[in-house]
């Protein structure tokens, strides 16, 4: 290939910007579809997010072939514009295909999910991680390591770019496919522009007729409601919106109203047992109550239910405010009653900072299956909603669903509760129904249901006394005392155990098993592993301690903050924006910064990388070290956060604190991807792939064990001890080995 000139330097730094934009979008858009097609819940996110990241350290690798070409240049440009088209044909096939594939209405098991994540990615995945490593051989022609570096910054621009779009304009303004065509649109205009640059004028008209392609179409069809109705055959979807928590659908079938999030029901204006459960079981405890708290589940009509009582105000809270807005659209008689006051924010929040006493709190939302519900079902919010209700206050919930057997994965999940439950409450007593009701006092609590309503003299539909007769049977009764009683894990919020038993739960419900595929998958990561040596070990332990600790963060701040939207948006930035200052920031031996030289005309010639003094020898290890040390620090500051966040009348001293810690661990980990390049760069794209390769596979390891496994199985405090371990005996052994060479 030819020396570039200025010109087609800018534009292809400007192109992996644009690359970096389209893949940040993507993965979200992509993320938040493949939860709502599966129904899933942090395991499958955590296997979307571990194979997006083990995908691109493939394609990162194979990048070398295209990058070896006679024509890097034209193939930088092909694999922008296929980047640029793939997620919207993605979204189609996605919507389309799952009902072909799978089931209609069938859960999809782990192993199933994972297979078809690994075949919808595999494409975008592989041809991304490819355009990485050919950028990093086009621009390290004539500049060294400090042209390949430079793509790392341009990536990690772009992402920042792109999260921060995604999370305040695009998501807000479009659906899923609609926020797609933007990233589409910037990848052609950018492949317009260096096809038009470098030469290649053909190129550059085809990339600039599909940008208007795309554009029009977009403008002119509805794409969401198309991809949609392929997704939902014979249902009437009767409106869609994209609120901070998922997709919402409300369909229409036969008269009955069904509202989904991310494919999960969540009411169903049939549904009366469940409404007449979650009301009639606290309530038959105090049905003299004259305050309750809701937490969520009010469009179902619970609040009208509360008020079958001489109650004197139902507070409803519900941070969803598009889920409020479909709600006040289609059920207004739920949300019409004098006595009920809507209030739109995070319930954890709300029952911190209250002074208001309540006789009974009910938390009507869905199984701690995710790390965001956990935090609702830990002893410090039990302790918390404690100290909101009254003398003799009633705290109820819902766990599992029961019929007239009690598996052991339910039986750990709900003594799991009652120990979390123990430590504020006096009285724990568990209710079969539908689900198990879980209650909790001071004051005494009532098996006898069906007296007691009926004292009260409230009229039910289903909650009569030969349903109550039916469900509440001594035998009945004895299993679930029997499931209490036995030894489980209390929840905390530094060690989700609840949200683990909630997990394992969920897989007792396939049959499951090891097949060909995760063989395959592991045979070949464990080879790959047996294969790492010296600075690419070191970028795999860093590349996990970004996911890890990252996730770390993010549930430390979903536990003090709640999902606040903008706040995890900021978060999520200020990351990608720390990842490109630490790979910016000035070399011993360079006098600017990558972005301050990236207009500078490169060299005649490759230099040869000048021998390391001794102290940048250990510049890898001491980062190492540091990484090690950041993550041994967080089990003591993010307690002292939570104490902090639990008595400050403000939160923004603990969301300073977070960002500040977030951008510190990506500058660690961006400063560690830019002294390895320099370290390694010998002037062949081999070392490029190499160390993109050891990133990747080392976050998609991360992202993947500690979402679905590290976290809820060791804590917070083991999580980090794991991270540290791995940092620390990367870096001996990469002393170990300069020290033999």
């Amino acid at each position: 290939m030819n020396r570039l000139s200025g010109c087609e330097r800018r534009l292809v730094w400007l192109s992996v910007v644009a690359l970096g934009v389209s893949a940040i979008v993507t993965q979200l858009a992509l993320t938040r579809e493949l939860l709502t097609v599966f129904s899933g819940n942090e395991l499958v996110l955590g296997v979307v997010l571990g194979t997006w990241l083990l995908l691109m350290g493939i394609g990162a690798w194979l990048g070398k072939a295209a990058a070896r070409t006679r024509h890097p240049l034209a193939s930088l440009i092909v694999l922008q514009v296929s980047l640029a088209l793939l997620p919207l044909v993605q979204v189609f096939l996605l919507r389309a295909l799952r009902n072909v594939v799978f089931i209609r209405g069938a859960a999809v098991d782990v192993t199933d999910t994972a297979s078809a994540v690994f075949v919808l990615l595999l494409p975008y995945c592989l041809l991304a991680g490819a355009a990485l490593t050919v950028a990093c051989a086009i621009l390290a022609r004539g500049d060294g390591a400090a042209g390949a570096g430079r793509v790392y910054v341009a990536d990690s621009i772009g992402s920042v770019l792109g999260g921060a779009l995604f999370c305040f304009v695009l998501i807000r303004w479009f659906d899923h496919a609609g926020s797609l065509v933007f990233p589409a649109v910037l990848n052609l205009l950018a492949a317009a522009a260096l096809g038009y640059g470098a030469g290649y004028r053909r190129s550059a008209l085809i990339a600039g007729l599909l940008a208007t392609a795309v554009t029009l179409l977009a403008t002119t069809t509805n794409l969401d409601a198309i991809s949609t109705r392929l997704q939902f055959p014979g249902q009437h979807v009767v409106a869609r919106a994209n609120s901070p928590y998922g997709k919402l659908l409300v369909t229409e079938s036969d008269g009955q109203l069904d509202f989904i999030e991310n494919g999960i029901p969540l009411i169903s204006t049939r549904d009366d047992q469940h409404v007449e459960e979650v009301v009639h079981y606290p309530m038959a405890q105090r049905p003299e109550a004259r305050t309750v708290l809701l937490v969520a589940g009010g469009l179902s009509g619970t609040a009208n239910e509360f008020c079958k009582y001489p109650v004197r105000r139902v507070d409803y809270v519900e941070p969803d405010p598009a889920l409020l807005a479909l709600g006040r659209r289609f059920l207004p008689q739920n949300l019409t009653n004098s006595r009920l006051r809507i209030i739109n924010t995070d319930a954890r929040q709300f029952v911190r900072h209250t002074h208001e006493k309540y006789d009974v709190i009910v938390i009507d939302l869905p199984a701690p299956g995710t790390t965001q519900l956990n935090r609702f079902f830990t002893e410090e919010f039990f302790a918390e909603a404690k100290r909101a209700l009254a003398p003799r206050g009633v705290l109820s919930f819902g766990l599992g669903h029961y019929e007239n057997y009690v598996s052991p994965e339910l039986g750990r999940l709900l003594a799991s509760a009652a120990r979390s439950l123990r430590p504020s409450f006096k009285n724990v007593l568990a209710l079969p129904g539908a689900q198990v009701f879980l209650l909790a006092s001071d004051g005494p609590l009532f098996e006898d249901v069906a007296p007691r309503l009926a004292a009260a003299g409230v009229p039910t539909k289903l909650m009569n006394r030969h349903y109550l007769d039916a469900m509440l049977t001594p035998d009945r009764l004895a299993d679930l005392r029997r499931a209490l009683a036995q030894p489980a894990a209390a929840n905390t919020d530094f060690s989700p155990r609840l949200y683990d038993y909630e997990i394992r739960h969920w897989l007792s419900q396939f049959k499951g098993g090891f097949g060909v595929f995760q063989g395959l998958l592991l045979l070949v990561l464990g080879a790959y592993l047996a294969c790492l040596r010296g600075t690419a070990l070191v970028l795999f332990a860093s590349g996990f301690a970004g996911s890890a600790l990252e996730l770390v963060l993010l549930l430390q701040f979903q536990i003090l903050c709640g999902s606040v939207y903008y706040q995890i948006g900021i978060i999520f930035t200020v990351f990608m924006a720390g990842l490109a200052l630490g790979a910016a920031w000035p070399h011993r031996n360079q006098p600017a910064t990558i972005l301050q030289r990236t207009n500078i005309p490169p060299p005649r010639a490759t230099p040869s990388p000048a021998p390391p003094r001794p102290s940048a020898r250990l510049e890898l290890p001491k980062l190492s070290i540091a990484i090690a040390g950041f993550a041994l620090c967080l089990p003591a500051v993010l307690p002292a956060l939570s104490r902090t966040g639990a008595i400050a009348a403000s939160l923004w001293p603990v969301q300073l604190a977070v960002v500040t810690l977030t951008l510190l661990l990506a500058l660690l980990l961006g400063r560690q991807f830019q002294v390895a390049n320099r370290r390694e760069f010998d002037g062949t794209v081999a070392v490029a792939a190499r160390l993109y390769t050891a990133d990747f596979v080392g976050a998609c390891l991360g992202a993947l064990l500690a979402g679905t496994w590290l976290i809820p199985s060791l804590g917070v405090a083991g999580i980090c001890l794991v991270t540290a371990a791995l940092n620390l005996l990367a870096g001996f052994l990469f002393l170990c080995r300069k020290a033999h060479s």
